[in-house]
């Protein structure tokens, strides 16, 4: 009974130091007035406030005042952790309901592999392992969903941000590209993702055969017309061309979480199509200084006719 109570109490002070005594968002004053924090009853004028988002350096006792909303943290600095502590990324969103969700998904289907795999070594049967295998992509679909929600959750006044769109395509290929809407990327990348799976299988395949074939040279068991020498060099080079396209396919998911960064920040930028050069006359009108010679001289205070030259990019 002492040991329960003393593990209640634990967590109860773990969870009164992780949960905000109310919900409020943090904003830092541009006027210079100092920090302002305003429940969700009051307006915020954005005009005046906007959220900090300064870079300071990440560090264990940020990340907890973070999760008590005491400061403001980036997405990378909220999505990192919460791939090593799931559910705090919904803590620091302030979506509290949805932890048990998370942790009820991701315990039980973590749990119910374990006892089928138990089970599966124990009897043997193929429906125990079939099961098992669910269980399984039922945790690792559980800990990806934490993991897409809080990014899709957290909130930030840029759109598109920068970190959502990597992190997008990091989770998903193609999906920061749909988030920055430019969908004519996705083909691109899944077609390069086609032909890269597609070599790496053949060449995957085409390894083991000969793998097999030289492990049968051997044993003394082949009895087919290829040497020892060609088993070999055939086993090694499918193997490289397999791990080329092993390389490739992450080349390609590298170069797709890039490419959503890189287009999110040109997003902000002002790109126009009108590209022009013009050159016409103009009056250029005197500069006079407010004291000097120059004021008292006619030749530097009266108008010249010149050309002005405008160029639009």
């Amino acid at each position: 009974m002492k040991k329960t109570l003393i593990y209640i109490s634990v967590v109860a002070m773990v969870l009164a130091a992780l949960l905000p005594e109310r919900a409020f968002g943090q904003f830092t004053n541009t006027n210079g007035a100092g920090t302002m924090r305003s429940t969700l009853d009051n307006v915020v004028d954005t005009t005046e406030y906007e959220i900090d988002t300064t870079f300071r350096r990440f560090t264990p006792r940020r990340f907890i005042q973070g999760l008590k909303h005491e400061d403001s943290l980036t997405l990378s600095n909220v999505f990192f952790p919460a791939m090593i502590l799931p559910g705090t990324g919904q803590i620091y969103n302030g979506d509290y309901w949805k932890l048990p969700i998370v942790y009820g998904t991701l315990g039980g289907s973590i749990a119910g592999a374990a006892i089928f795999n138990k089970k599966w070594k124990k009897d043997g049967k193929e429906s125990d392992k079939d099961l098992r295998n669910v269980f399984i992509w039922g945790a690792v679909a559980s800990y990806w969903g934490q993991l897409a929600d809080l990014t899709f959750s957290f909130k930030s006044y840029e759109k598109p941000l920068p970190a959502r769109a990597s992190l997008y395509s990091a989770l998903l290929p193609g999906l920061g590209q749909a988030y920055n809407g430019d969908y004519w990327h996705i083909p691109i990348y899944y077609g390069g993702f086609m032909i890269s799976g597609y070599c790496w299988s053949f060449n995957q395949k085409q390894y083991k055969r000969y793998r097999r074939i030289y492990r049968e040279i051997d044993e003394g068991t082949y009895t087919g017309h290829i040497t020892s020498e060609n088993a070999v060099w055939f086993r090694d080079y499918y193997r490289r061309n397999r791990d080329y396209s092993v390389l490739a396919t992450t080349l390609i998911y590298i170069l797709n979480v890039i490419d959503a960064n890189v287009f999110a920040h040109f997003s902000h930028f002002d790109i126009s199509d009108d590209i022009t050069f013009n050159v016409q006359p103009a009056v250029i009108a005197p500069e006079v200084p407010k004291s000097g010679f120059y004021t008292y001289n006619p030749a530097y205070n009266s108008a010249k006719l010149g050309f002005t030259m405008d160029i639009t990019f």
